[in-house]
């Protein structure tokens, strides 16, 4: 028994900072840039399971995976299942990956038609 509890123990230290790290990773802001850009497409895919809604959008310059905020917040934005669908041209405001390869952004921002669901409003710059 002992032996299982220390091995249990140096695995989880092993571990423990990593699954810390892949968390903060996700849930954070850090991987995104600072300036926000517009992205406008078509909506190919769409979700609303967690841990976040994402949609994927058809751009100019390919495919873009597009985050929201966790289900609870994107709700609470209006925007929820029925208000947009595949085929739906979409405007985005958000923040893109800092990989300049990566075409994914985390939207503060969704306009669809003429309604516009502010998903982080306290992140949206105007200037």
């Amino acid at each position: 028994m002992t032996r299982f509890l220390l091995r249990s123990a140096l695995v989880a230290g092993v571990l423990l900072p990593f699954a810390g790290t892949a968390v903060l990773a996700h849930h954070g802001w850090s991987w995104a840039e600072d300036a926000q850009i517009e992205l406008t497409g078509t909506i190919t895919a769409i979700s609303f399971a967690p841990p976040h809604p994402s949609m994927q959008v058809q751009a100019g310059d390919g495919v873009w995976t597009v985050e929201l905020s966790n289900p609870g917040k994107t709700e609470r934005s209006g925007f929820v299942e029925g208000v947009a669908e595949v085929g739906d041209p979409v405007m985005l405001i958000g923040n893109r990956s800092k990989d300049p390869d990566e075409r994914r952004m985390k939207a503060v921002r969704v306009i669809v038609g003429t309604s516009t669901y502010d998903i982080y409003p306290e992140r949206i710059r105007t200037d």
